[in-house]
């Protein structure tokens, strides 16, 4: 791997079938131990039940508040500074509970691949 600055682009940020908008800020085969992207929430959405297969993933909460389930784990509020950490296999989703947009920063260790992606919702 090489040194190397990734700038942020708003405008590659896009909709995907887990109910939110995502944001690649980092997901290069030549950095396969970690990727980072933005995830956006709108006001009253809960995304899909869903699993990663062989990735740890923490959310770090940037903006805006919202009730994550993961887990056998009651659940639980968060806001901004908060950060979440999700085991492969462990069954996920978030519900924006506030007015504005949930951002968070969405960091997978090794990097996120749509392979790994698991839907789960219709098993709930």
């Amino acid at each position: 791997m090489k040194e190397n600055i990734h700038r942020f682009k708003p405008d590659a940020e896009f909709y995907t079938t887990e109910l939110c908008y995502i944001n690649e800020l980092s997901n290069r085969p030549e950095d396969p131990d970690l990727s980072i992207a933005q995830a956006r929430v709108l006001a009253g959405v809960t995304t899909r039940w869903h699993r990663l297969h062989g990735i740890i993933e923490r959310y770090v909460i940037l903006e805006g508040e919202g009730l994550v389930e993961i887990g056998c784990l009651e659940p639980q509020s968060v806001r901004q500074g908060d950060v979440v950490v999700i085991p492969e296999l462990c069954r996920q989703r978030v519900t924006n509970t506030g007015v504005n947009d949930l951002v968070f920063l969405a960091l997978c260790s090794p990097r996120f691949r749509q392979d790994a992606y698991e839907d789960i919702d219709d098993a709930h």
